[in-house]
């Protein structure tokens, strides 16, 4: 089935047009990955075409909203059956899902949440993943304070003019909170539009309090 064609399916255009490139890391960094949680799946897109196209995973979506049946459009749309019934997930809330996860996936989420629902997250999954499992984290981010473009500084005035806690995210920052948790950043790659795909590793063994 098209993205289109059903009055079910909420589409994204972003999420249209960054899934290709965003397999393409995927496919490397979740090679060796069974199950994979990922944070704000929105509509739903990423979660069925990333588990169509990699069917050795096990894929968990989870959103904020009380309203998950998009994600469950998706799935049933693309006809795939390697997708858990969606969670709510909020990772400002006790989490039930201790170390069932080697893998985890968010984009365009970061610069959605505020900065302590940022770092709270890395705690989050530091409580979710297994040691050595991989985090990989999509989208727009700033270095030592600076924006990669001008679209990009105007696409963070636009956020923060709607919601002050909103905003792109500085790499140095998530470095920061990663350190804290029981992650160390190992890789980037650079994206289409103006974006990044950071790749995080759960080293340590112990669990933050």
């Amino acid at each position: 089935m098209q993205p289109g064609t059903s009055p079910e399916l909420s589409v994204a255009p972003a999420a249209e047009r960054n899934k290709g490139p965003i397999l393409g890391v995927l496919r490397y960094e979740f090679a060796s990955t069974s199950r994979v949680l990922e944070i704000g799946s929105g509509t739903g897109q990423h979660a069925a075409a990333f588990a169509e196209a990699l069917p050795h995973l096990r894929w968990q979506p989870t959103d904020v909203g009380p309203d998950l049946a998009p994600i469950e459009h998706w799935t049933s749309a693309l006809n795939v059956d390697n997708v858990e019934s969606p969670i709510e997930l909020h990772v400002g809330r006790e989490v039930m899902l201790d170390g069932q996860f080697d893998g985890a996936f968010s984009a365009n989420t970061a610069h959605i949440m505020s900065e302590p629902e940022v770092r709270q997250m890395f705690k989050v999954l530091e409580r979710c993943l297994e040691p050595g499992a991989t985090f990989c984290l999509y989208g727009p981010f700033r270095e030592q304070g600076e924006f990669s473009t001008p679209s990009n500084a105007r696409f963070d005035a636009n956020l923060r003019r709607s919601n002050p806690a909103m905003g792109i995210r500085d790499l140095e920052r998530l470095d920061e909170f990663a350190a804290e948790t029981a992650f160390i950043r190992k890789r980037r790659y650079a994206m289409p539009g103006n974006n990044l795909l950071l790749v995080f590793t759960r080293d340590q063994q112990g669990i933050s309090q």
